[in-house]
């Protein structure tokens, strides 16, 4: 397993070295765990490393209950302090209360990451354990435990899914040709899109990109879990379409339109109204669905016009050394400070959304 970069070595005093294996841990739950955060939880007796373990699956286990199941001698935790990425729920959901849990076992010293910013939770687990007479601390490597869970964070502040524009672009500024199937990238650029697709939840076309490339949008250069597949079809081009590879297989497909026109299950057909807040509502409808993070791939036209509504949290563009000459223009770039590194003969450009 290869950990983000941004995790850090240098420099770091005790806690932040427990809280730095907590979001190695917890990054072992990157499309596994649902729309749930992921969290990693270790043990610490004596200054070692006595349990540890994180959110495997969703409707599994906490972090913390599987780092205390992992003590072998239960009588230690008395006398340990227990390190998490985020603060420990305080309410019943799939699995009790991990404060109450951490309560019971009478572990004396929390510390934590960053607050969860989920209603439910909200300082109320912190709450609950200084309560009790637990020591509590908070905001060890706040920072990237917040970049670890960003789709988490931005569902449940933005009131949307964390929205990911990728697209490849030729040396000129080409996404394609009109009507033309092209292979822009190269194949190093494709398993590392497929790897991409395996860690979000949804995956975004529009009609013509589906009608034009007819893309599977699955995982299969790559092992891991197909996306949710959602295709944003406005006038309802594809009524006559059902032969496409996305309605091929067993996974669904959601089709978004003004458009009322039938699909077979398990896809199912939105029909939306509101022209003027259409890709809004479209979010809204994801996140309804649990969906905390859509991983954008075309056409050009979409990505522009999630651009223009400021409807995204990262762009990751691949350019290849290739021209077209003539073809679909590529998006225009926000200006916003961007970082790039090379996939073989592939630049790959990566931009934040700063401006929500």
């Amino acid at each position: 397993m290869q950990f983000t970069t941004y995790f850090r070595t240098a420099d770091m005093n005790t806690e932040e070295l427990y809280m730095q294996r907590c979001l190695q841990l917890a990054q072992l739950g990157l499309g596994k765990v649902g729309s749930n955060p992921m969290v990693g939880s270790v043990i610490v007796h004596d200054g070692k490393i006595i349990g540890e373990g994180y959110h495997q699956f969703f409707g599994g286990p906490h972090a913390e209950v599987m780092a205390v199941n992992s003590v072998i001698d239960k009588s230690l935790l008395s006398q340990s302090t227990l390190y998490v990425n985020l603060e420990p729920c305080s309410h019943t959901g799939k699995t009790p209360p991990c404060s109450t849990f951490i309560i019971e076992k009478k572990i004396p010293n929390v510390i934590i990451g960053m607050q969860d910013p989920f209603s439910k939770v909200n300082g109320a687990g912190i709450m609950a354990l200084e309560k009790a007479g637990v020591k509590v601390k908070v905001g060890i490597l706040e920072k990237e435990c917040i970049e670890l869970n960003k789709r988490f964070i931005c569902a449940h502040t933005k009131n949307r899914p964390y929205i990911i524009l990728k697209w490849a672009q030729s040396a000129d500024g080409k996404t394609g040709k009109i009507n033309e199937r092209v292979q822009i990238s190269n194949p190093a650029s494709k398993v590392l899109t497929h790897k991409w697709r395996s860690e979000e939840m949804a995956i975004m076309v529009g009609a013509n990109t589906a009608l034009v490339d007819n893309p599977s949008l699955d995982v299969r250069e790559w092992n891991g879990k197909n996306p949710l597949k959602v295709i944003i079809d406005r006038e309802g081009d594809l009524k006559d379409h059902h032969h496409l590879n996305l309605f091929k297989g067993e996974d669904s497909t959601l089709v978004f339109s003004t458009q009322d026109f039938k699909l077979n299950p398990p896809h199912k057909t939105f029909i939306i109204d509101e022209q003027s807040h259409f890709m809004n509502i479209v979010f809204q409808k994801l996140l309804e669905f649990g969906i905390t993070s859509c991983f954008v791939e075309g056409g050009s036209r979409l990505h522009q016009s999630l651009i223009n509504e400021n409807l995204w949290d990262e762009i990751r563009l691949f350019q290849s050394p290739q021209k077209l000459f003539e073809g679909i223009q590529a998006p225009t770039l926000p200006t916003l400070p961007s970082s790039s590194v090379f996939i073989e003969d592939n630049t790959l450009t990566t931009i934040r959304n700063r401006n929500i």
